[in-house]
C-alpha cells in the first residue's frame, strides 16, 4: 500500500508543475492573452506591491526576532511537546511547526538546523522539510499583504489560515509516517 502511494507521489510531483504551466499557457491562448506581456504586467506590479510592503516586513522580522530572543519559543515547546507525541512527531520538529505561521525565514532558519544535526534523509529532516513546504507563512501573509492594501479588519483570515497551518503540520506528520514508515 504505501510502494504504491508513493509511486503515486512521485508521479504526481514529476509531472504537476509542468503541466500546470501548459494550462496556464493554453488557457491563455484560448482566450486570446497576451500571456507575455500580461506577466511582464504582473511583474512590475509585483515591484510596485514589494516596495509598499517592506514597512510591514520589516516590523513583522523585528517581532518574530523578539518572539525568538526573549525564550517564548521554549516555553511553547516546552508545553506542547505532550500533543506532539501523542500524534507521533517528534519534539525536535516543534519549533519548525511553530515558527513557520510567523516567518518564512525563521523556519527555513530551524529547518537548516535540524538537517545539520539530524540529516537531511532522517525522518526529522524530511518532516521538517514537508512541513515547511505544506504550510504557510500565516502572519507574514496576513501583516504584509493586508498592510499593502490598508485592510484593518482580517475577519476570518486570521483563524482559517492558522487552521489550514495546523492540517499542513498534522497531514505532513501523517504523509511522512505513511512514505517513511516511522
Amino acid at each position: 500500500m504505501s510502494e504504491l502511494f508513493r509511486a503515486m507521489v512521485n508521479v504526481v510531483s514529476i509531472v504537476a508543475i509542468p503541466l500546470m504551466l501548459l494550462v496556464f499557457l493554453g488557457w491563455g491562448i484560448v482566450k486570446r492573452v497576451k500571456v507575455y506581456e500580461v506577466f511582464v504586467e504582473g511583474a512590475k506590479d509585483g515591484f510596485n506591491v514589494a516596495i509598499r510592503i517592506i514597512p510591514y516586513l520589516v516590523a513583522m522580522l523585528v517581532a518574530i526576532g523578539i518572539f525568538r530572543a526573549s525564550g517564548a519559543m521554549d516555553v511553547f515547546v516546552l508545553l506542547l511537546s505532550p500533543i506532539t507525541n501523542l500524534i507521533g512527531m517528534p519534539a525536535e520538529t516543534l519549533p519548525m511547526a511553530l515558527m513557520r505561521p510567523l516567518s518564512g525565514s525563521g523556519s527555513l532558519g530551524i529547518m537548516t538546523e535540524l538537517m545539520s544535526v539530524h540529516g537531511p534523509d532522517s525522518f526529522i529532516g524530511v518532516l521538517a522539510s514537508t512541513m515547511y513546504g505544506s504550510t504557510e507563512t500565516t502572519f507574514y501573509v496576513l501583516a504584509v499583504y493586508f498592510g499593502a492594501v490598508n485592510v484593518k479588519n482580517t475577519r476570518h483570515a486570521l483563524p482559517a489560515g492558522l487552521v489550514a497551518d495546523v492540517f499542513g503540520m498534522l497531514g505532513a506528520v501523517l504523509i511522512c509516517r505513511i512514505l517513511f514508515g516511522i
